[in-house]
């Protein structure tokens, strides 16, 4: 990871690689941002003008580099796009976070192999130096534990390696509010990258034992009490979703539970995960083309795993249970196959009529686990459906749930913190189509508006009188187009700050 200091040093004096500057988006041409005015000054004033010569205009993204005029100690100006200019078309007031998060990613992914950089973007508070520091963490992630880069040849000498460490000009060292915004930024940003570490592992190292071991080490690591079923404690448990979907796999299946407790907590949040550690899609077994990246299946956990260890180092004054429910779902003699009849720990039987409808079987087990505890609310995280990839693209996921409050709640918690959900519906009417002759309920029902089908589905496995929503992130969990802003190519840890965010707002009593 790379380290972040707070400073108040001026940027001509700072002994770094580079000055990272933010430029924003005029009426009439590229305007440089609050926190660059040194710069601005050794350029006589001139820099918008420098700027806009070399192509720059501010859009958000845009990256633009520069010799560091005469006196600096830092040989190099990067100049970063901000995009709208508060105050000018639909922007008011300061620069938004997310823009600032965004900013600061795009400068330290295009700063790796940079021993230091000075990073002068707007600070006008805690909160800006939060969204910078977050950005820089973010964005410098890499994952190359499987190159010949990350294991320590030759070859690694003459690699890129991520920013080493970055100074947040405007950030003030010595106020608590920014301390405790960086302290923050550093926790969320490094569990966040622990799940897109875990994303990017192949399947054949992160199997669900794999999987449920790491879970236990961070556990002893963070003060959290962590509960293990292996397939044996399932079977005596009657966990007939889970088990019927691990049953196709060598690699047998877990469910975990990591207990996080507060003694001034007054609320208990249930977060769920769905861990598929590999998806094949089972005997309905997925075409080509659509299997290479379904080591991401088990995004959700990851990113439930993150939020719980986070909430952890942030001590947050919250009651928090996650569940991990790990399979491999594999076809062989041993599979479920369409038509079998599974009996769920709820005691509700399941007709499967698609065995790579896995996803919600897994996690309706661990729904209900999770309701058996009462707490005040669950929100499940899962790479569920293409059908809500169809819906909403690659870069927003969907939310559902039993409460048009809480639903409402969990969509502006993700709003805030940058990650882009919609809302959407659990009309009643599709329901209808999961109805069986010979079980309970289907696995499957209409295809149109499979996603909410997905979510019905789901709904009946939670507790009554429990508010609950489901994330649906089979979107934005994995990212297989080229890196933007601090979102890396592969796992993004898509949904975790969500999660955070909502263990805050419990927490504070703030959650609607």
């Amino acid at each position: 990871m790379t380290a972040l200091t707070l400073s108040t040093a001026a940027a001509p004096g700072l002994r770094a690689d580079a000055i990272v500057i933010g430029v924003a988006k005029g009426a009439k041409g590229p305007v440089v941002a609050p926190g660059a005015e040194a710069v601005d000054k050794a350029y006589d004033g001139r820099l918008a003008g420098v700027l806009e010569t070399l192509g720059a205009s501010g859009a958000e993204g845009e990256l633009t580099k520069l010799p560091a005029p005469a006196g600096f100690k830092a040989p190099l100006v990067v100049a970063v796009g901000l995009g709208a200019r508060p105050g000018e078309g639909d922007t008011d007031g300061g620069y938004d976070a997310e823009a600032l998060r965004r900013a600061a990613g795009v400068a330290a992914r295009a700063l790796s192999g940079s021993k230091k950089a000075a990073f002068a973007l707007p600070v006008d508070g805690p909160g800006a130096v939060g969204a910078i520091a977050e950005g820089v963490l973010l964005g410098a992630y890499a994952f190359d534990v499987y190159k010949e880069a990350g294991n320590g040849s030759a070859k690694a000498r003459n690699s890129k390696a991520p920013l080493a460490e970055a100074a947040l000009l405007g950030g003030k060292p010595r106020d608590a509010a920014h301390k405790g915004a960086l302290a923050r930024a550093v926790a969320v940003s490094e569990e966040l990258n622990r799940a897109r570490d875990l994303i990017n592992t192949p399947p054949n190292d992160l199997t669900p034992a794999a999987f449920a071991e790491i879970a236990q080490t961070a556990g002893k690591e963070h003060g959290l009490k962590i509960q293990v079923l292996d397939d044996k404690a399932l079977v005596k448990g009657g966990y007939g979703g889970i088990l019927g979907v691990g049953g196709g796999s060598a690699a047998t299946p877990r469910l975990v539970k990591l207990s996080y407790k507060h003694p001034k907590a007054e609320k208990h949040l249930a977060f769920v995960g769905k861990g598929i550690t590999y998806d094949s899609g089972g005997i309905s077994l997925k075409p080509a083309g659509h299997n290479e990246t379904m080591k991401c299946d088990m995004s959700g956990a990851a990113a439930v795993f993150a939020a719980v260890v986070a909430a952890a180092r942030l001590g947050l004054e919250v009651n928090l249970t996650g569940w991990l429910a790990l399979a491999e779902n594999m076809p062989s003699g041993s599979a479920v196959r369409p038509g079998d009849v599974l009996h769920m720990y709820s005691g509700k039987t399941v007709e499967v009529l698609n065995t790579d409808a896995e996803g919600r079987l897994v996690l309706a087990d661990a729904l209900w686990a999770a309701s058996q505890e009462k707490p005040d609310a669950i929100v499940d995280v899962a790479t569920l459906t293409g059908a809500m990839v169809l819906a909403l693209g690659h870069r927003t996921f969907g939310v559902m749930a039993n409460d048009d409050a809480f639903r409402s709640a969990v969509y502006d918690a993700a709003e805030e913190v940058g990650e882009p959900a919609w809302p959407m519906p659990l009309p009643e009417h599709l329901r209808k189509g999961m109805d069986s002759t010979v079980a309970d309920i289907a696995n499957m029902g209409e295809r149109m508006g499979g996603g909410l089908v997905a979510g019905l589905f789901l709904r009946e496995f939670v507790g009554e009188g429990i508010t609950w929503a489901h994330l649906d992130i089979a979107g934005p969990a994995f990212n297989e187009g080229g890196p933007f802003g601090y979102t890396p190519k592969g796992g993004t840890g898509s949904g975790v700050r969500t999660l955070v965010r909502l263990a805050e707002l419990t927490a504070s009593g703030d959650l609607g």
